[in-house]
C-alpha cells in the first residue's frame, strides 16, 4: 500500500509538471496547490523510508539469527537437531519466517525463492511440518512437567541446550498451537511471547495487541469469559478503534450478565430462597487410560522402580547356549525383569554396523505407521511419530549377519521373522503404550505364518534425556544403550498374548534416537518353543508386582 501510495503520488507529480510548462509560468498562484502535492510526496518519501528501514532491521536480524544458528548446528548437526526447540525454530524459520519475510520483502523474497524453492534438491517444511514440531514441544512439555518459562528460554529440565526463544518464536509457537484448538498451551505461549515482546523492544510485523487478542479469546475459549473481557479492554486501550475488541467487549458482557442471572436463578430454586450448592463428596474416578498414561508419563520421567520382590531376582551373566558360536564369544545379559523375562544384550551391533544401517534405511523412511485392528493394513497413526524404513536380509551382508546373530541369543528360528525395521525418531518423537502381537480377531500378521511371539529392539544411539522404553504394567523403564537389544516374549506358552508387555516409546527430549526392531514369528518354532496343549491359566492370572516410585524409598 505504502509503494502504491507512492508511486501514485508521483503520478499525480508527472502530470501537474506537465500542466506547470504550459501555463504555471503565468500565475504563481497557479504554482501553489504544486506545493501541497510535493509536501504529500515528501510525507509519503519519508514514511515509506521509514518502513523499509524498519524492514532492513528486521531482515538483518533474521539473518543474524540465521547465521548464528546455522553455524551453531554445523558444529554438531545430530545434537543441534536433537534439540527439540533447535527443531522447532529452523521448521518456524522455514515457514512463517519466510513467508512474513515474502509478505515484507516482495521483491528480494521472489529472489530467493527464483534461486532456491524452483530447485529439485533443496527441501522446504510445510505448515504441517510446523504444526506437528509445536504439538511435539506441547508433548515434552506434559510428559516431563517442563515449564513453558523454562523452554522458551532454552532449558530442559534445567540444563541449557540452546539460545532463548524470542517473542516472534513463541507468538508463532502460540498461533499454530491456537490454529490446532490447543488453546491451553496457546494461551501460555503467547503469554511469554507479550512479556519477550515488552522485554525485547523490537520491531515485529505483528503488534502487542496482536498478541493479547490470542489471549483474550484463548480464555474466552477456555470458558472464562470475564478474564477474556480484561485483555479485551487492554486491547482498546492500546488501539481504541481496534474492530474485533470493539465488538467483543458487548459480546462478553452479554454472556456474563447471563451467566449470572442463570446463578441466581439456579440458587433461588422455586421458592426464591437461596439453595447451598452440593459439593460433591468424591473427586469422578480416573478412566483407565487416564491412569495408564499417569504410569506413562513417570515411567518416562524415571520416578518409577520395579518392586522389590522382582529386583531382588534380577542378576548378570554370560550367555554361552543357544549356538556353539557364543561359546567362543559370549554376550553380556542382564535381566531387567522376571516373569515375564526382559533381557538387555549388551554389545551386540558395533558401531560400523550401525552405520551401514542407518545409511541403508535412510532412503527408504516413510512415516511410521500401525496395524489397523480392523483391516490389518498399515496406516499413519498420531499416537507414533517417527520414520522407518524396512530392511531385508537378501540385500546386505550387514543385515543378514544381524539376523543370525539374533537366532543365535534368543535361540528361536529366523524363518518367518520379519525384516528388520530400522526407525528415527523425530521432535518429540514416541509411541504410545501397545502391544507388539496381535489380539483375538485383529487380522494381522496372517502372512507371517503366526502372531509375533518375540520382539528384540535394538538401540543405535544414546538418547541425551527422555527416549524410554517402558512397560506400564510392570512398571519398568529402559533407557537407551547404544549397541544394546532389549528382548522379551510377547506370547504366554498357550499362544495367548501376554497382557504384561504392553510398553511404549517415550518422546525424545533431546537427542536424536535410532533403533531398529526383529520382529519374530510362531511359525518355525515348533519344536523350540512348542506351545502347551492347554491354557495357561496360572500365567495369564498371574498377580504383577505394583511399581514403587522413587520417592517413596
Amino acid at each position: 500500500m505504502l509503494i502504491s501510495k507512492f508511486v501514485a503520488s508521483c503520478l499525480i507529480l508527472t502530470c501537474s509538471v506537465t500542466w506547470a510548462r504550459a501555463e504555471l509560468f503565468t500565475a504563481i498562484s497557479d504554482v501553489e496547490p504544486l506545493l501541497e502535492t510535493y509536501k504529500r510526496i515528501i510525507d509519503d518519501l519519508d514514511d515509506y523510508i521509514v518502513k523499509e528501514e524498519e524492514r532492513l532491521i528486521v531482515l538483518k536480524r533474521h539473518l543474524n539469527i540465521y547465521k548464528r544458528d546455522h553455524e551453531s548446528a554445523m558444529q554438531d548437526i545430530p545434537n543441534y537437531l536433537g534439540n527439540p526447540i533447535n527443531a522447532f525454530t529452523l521448521i518456524k524459520r522455514l515457514t512463517s519466517d519466510l513467508d512474513n519475510i515474502e509478505h515484507s520483502i516482495k521483491i528480494g523474497t521472489e529472489y530467493i525463492k527464483n534461486l532456491t524453492v524452483n530447485h529439485s534438491d533443496v527441501k522446504y517444511p510445510t505448515l504441517e511440518d510446523l504444526a506437528g514440531a509445536a504439538q511435539a514441544l506441547t508433548r515434552l512439555q506434559e510428559t516431563y512437567n517442563l515449564e513453558v518459562s523454562e523452554l522458551a528460554e532454552g532449558r530442559l529440565n534445567g540444563v541449557n541446550y540452546s539460545t532463548p526463544m524470542s517473542a516472534g518464536d513463541c507468538y508463532e509457537l502460540g498461533k499454530t498451537l491456537y490454529n490446532e484448538k490447543d488453546y491451553t498451551n496457546a494461551l501460555a505461549w503467547m503469554t511469554i511471547a507479550l512479556k519477550k515482546y515488552k522485554e525485547e523492544n523490537q520491531p515485529y510485523l505483528f503488534k502487542e495487541t496482536d498478541i493479547m487478542e490470542y489471549i483474550g479469546f484463548s480464555h474466552y475459549l477456555l470458558g472464562d469469559v470475564k478474564t477474556a473481557l480484561i485483555w479485551t479492554k487492554k486491547m482498546l486501550a492500546l488501539e481504541p478503534n481496534h474492530v474485533r475488541a470493539k465488538g467483543n467487549v458487548p459480546h462478553y458482557n452479554k454472556i456474563i450478565a447471563e451467566d449470572e442471572e442463570k446463578l441466581r436463578r439456579r440458587r433461588r430454586g422455586d421458592t426464591g430462597e437461596d439453595l447451598v450448592e452440593k459439593i460433591p463428596d468424591k473427586e469422578p474416578k480416573m478412566s483407565p487410560f487416564a491412569k495408564e498414561r499417569k504410569v506413562y508419563e513417570r515411567l518416562c520421567r524415571g520416578e518409577m522402580d520395579v518392586p522389590q520382590e522382582i529386583s531382588k531376582t534380577l542378576h548378570c551373566r554370560y550367555l554361552t547356549e543357544n549356538h556353539p558360536f557364543l561359546l567362543l564369544a559370549p554376550i553380556k545379559m542382564e535381566y531387567m525383569y522376571r516373569n515375564p523375562d526382559i533381557v538387555l544384550f549388551y554389545n551386540v551391533l558395533s558401531d560400523q554396523e550401525i552405520e551401514d544401517i542407518q545409511k541403508m534405511a535412510k532412503p527408504r523412511f516413510r512415516r511410521a505407521t500401525v496395524h489397523d485392528t480392523k483391516t490389518g493394513e498399515l496406516v499413519p497413526a498420531h499416537y507414533r511419530i517417527s520414520k522407518s524404513g524396512w530392511l531385508r536380509d537378501e540385500e546386505s551382508s550387514v543385515v543378514a549377519k544381524v539376523s543370525r546373530r539374533v537366532s543365535h541369543f534368543t535361540g528361536l528360528s529366523m524363518q518367518f521373522a520379519e525384516d528388520l525395521q530400522v526407525v528415527n525418531y523425530g521432535i518429540g518423537g514416541h509411541y504410545e503404550p501397545h502391544f507388539d502381537f496381535a489380539r483375538r480377531k485383529e487380522p494381522a500378521f496372517e502372512k507371517y505364518n503366526g502372531n509375533r511371539i518375540a520382539t528384540v529392539l535394538f538401540y543405535m544411539s544414546d538418547v541425551a534425556q527422555g527416549g524410554a522404553t517402558v512397560f506400564t504394567e510392570l512398571g519398568l523403564s529402559l533407557f537407551p544403550v547404544k549397541g544394546a537389544a532389549a528382548f522379551w516374549l510377547n506370547l504366554h506358552p498357550s499362544g495367548e498374548g501376554d497382557l504384561a508387555t504392553r510398553h511404549a516409546a517415550c518422546p525424545v527430549l533431546t537427542g536424536s534416537k535410532w533403533v531398529c526392531n526383529k520382529w519374530i514369528h510362531e511359525g518355525g518354532q515348533e519344536f523350540i518353543k512348542p506351545c502347551n496343549l492347554e491354557y495357561q491359566a496360572e500365567s495369564m492370572g498371574r498377580k504383577i508386582p505394583r511399581p514403587v516410585p522413587k520417592s517413596s524409598r
